[in-house]
């Protein structure tokens, strides 16, 4: 009985109240947790595709458009690289990578029992799926394709939807971690 009630964290005692923080979390709705994560990756991968066929489609070849005086504006250009366009001849590690990120994620579901972790992974997934499918299908041929970029703010490297969603990501990843929460559930303190 006292397992029973230290895994879905009720204490046992009024002693025991401090152990709560490292038990783990009740062990319900990971099914769920699976479904958000991969609703949130569809999300964003969705909205980074539409965003890049719309570009390619009505910007590219054609004057940027301002959309807030001269700090930002929308200019389409092919990036062969990695964020900033650093790494322009390795554009084939970069597609080994963004596949490398999308098994991690998928395997790492099958223990994900963390709400904030199902969206944060989903927005990784859904931003690496995003890039990936750029360097997969766009010239100069398969798998050294250059990523459609079009999102120019003053003074800063031009990015995809895609990079903002594996930035958010990245930024709840660390917040969740410093949080001590894991993608099971379980909260740690250092």
């Amino acid at each position: 009985m006292a397992e029973a009630e230290r895994i879905i964290g009720t204490p046992d005692t009024p002693e025991d109240s401090g152990e709560r923080a490292s038990a783990p979390a009740p062990r319900t709705g990971r099914g769920r947790r699976i479904a958000v994560l991969f609703a949130v990756a569809a999300f964003a991968y969705a909205l980074d595709l539409g965003s890049k066929l719309l570009v390619v489609a009505k910007l590219e070849h054609h004057a940027p458009i301002q959309l807030i005086g001269d700090l930002l504006e929308l200019h389409a250009i092919r990036n062969p690289g990695a964020a900033f366009g650093f790494g322009a001849a390795f554009t084939i590690i970069f597609t080994v990578i963004a596949v490398a990120v999308i098994v991690v994620i998928v395997r790492l579901s099958r223990k994900l029992y963390s709400f904030p972790w199902a969206v944060a992974l989903g927005l990784l997934l859904g931003g690496a799926l995003g890039n990936l499918t750029d360097r997969i299908f766009r010239a100069p041929g398969v798998f050294q394709g250059e990523v459609v970029d079009f999102i120019a703010p003053r003074g800063f490297a031009v990015f995809n939807l895609a990079d903002s969603a594996i930035v958010c990501g990245g930024i709840l990843i660390v917040l969740l971690s410093f949080r001590g929460l894991d993608p099971d559930g379980t909260v740690h303190k250092d």
